[in-house]
């Protein structure tokens, strides 16, 4: 099958499975058609697939990753700062390393919201359904240990496997909320979000880990406030750390005002002029 021929395959079996969206049928264009595949994934509810399905999704996906571009973590340099620090600017589910993170919700499900631009949307695209299924698998031995209304807590983090993104790891992490303003708890709540996601990663035995901009999309954590806490705390974590697997930590960011932001932390060799604002 060429990539027609399976994204056809693929929307055909979707709207058979989902019949109230039969009627789209699929698309001429190869962007309109990947659209509507990623759109029909991303409002699928968790269960049982074929493996037909796998195989050909499977195929679909690691194409569309190849054709954007796959960059591993070992071509990457460090922050002249901090050899453990590097600065990456890109599509994160584009990334070959040991674990990416993801700002996930406390449904751990991924975004249900048709071609959303967050990172847990992209992730959950890339990786393919198993990882709805995975995530879903995992929640429900919580629910059935604490009740159905169960929600994964803020800055408790789970591991995944990545399916088919470039990366082995996902690590998901549910990030503060700031409404209506930013709040010390807020600010402890992120950091321990990148702390127990280093320790989690680095039980699992990664060497490496590459982290998105935490709670700054629609979570709303202001993004120079929330940068330096990441910052801080990755560092302090390394520190403490000295024997961990743990080798690297990546700054992954998309917006250029991250970009900025994070090239001004990293290339400060003293950090006590932001210690104030976090502490």
């Amino acid at each position: 099958m060429n990539q027609k021929e399976r994204v056809t395959w693929l929307i055909q079996y979707l709207e058979k499975e989902m019949p109230e969206y039969e009627g789209y049928g699929v698309p001429e264009g190869e962007k309109e058609a990947f659209d509507l595949f990623r759109a029909l994934c991303n409002v699928r509810m968790p269960g049982p697939v074929s493996e037909e399905f796998l195989k050909i999704q499977d195929a679909y996906l690691q194409e569309e990753t190849r054709k954007k571009g796959v960059t591993d973590v070992e071509d990457l340099d460090p922050v002249s700062s901090d050899a453990r620090l590097v600065l990456w600017q890109g599509d994160i589910s584009t990334l070959k390393c040991d674990a990416i993170v993801n700002a996930a919700n406390s449904q751990m499900l991924g975004c249900f919201r048709p071609l959303h631009g967050c990172i847990d949307n992209v992730e959950n695209t890339y990786a393919g359904v198993q990882l709805r299924n995975y995530m879903d698998a995992q929640m429900e031995k919580k629910r059935e240990q604490y009740g159905v209304d169960y929600e994964q807590p803020t800055a408790v983090p789970m591991i995944s496997p990545a399916f088919n993104l470039p990366s082995k790891y996902i690590v998901h992490v549910v990030g503060p909320i700031v409404s209506p303003y930013l709040t010390q708890t807020h600010k402890e709540q992120l950091s321990e979000c990148y702390r127990a996601s280093l320790d989690l990663a680095a039980n699992n035995g990664c060497e490496n880990i590459a982290f998105c901009c935490i709670s700054t999309g629609v979570f709303m954590f202001p993004q120079d406030k929330a940068a330096e806490i990441a910052v801080k705390t990755v560092k302090e974590w390394l520190d403490g750390h000295p024997d961990s697997c743990m080798k690297k930590v990546i700054f992954n960011v998309f917006k250029d005002a991250d970009l900025r932001i994070y090239q001004r932390l990293l290339d400060t060799e003293d950090f006590r002029g932001f210690r104030k604002i976090v502490r």
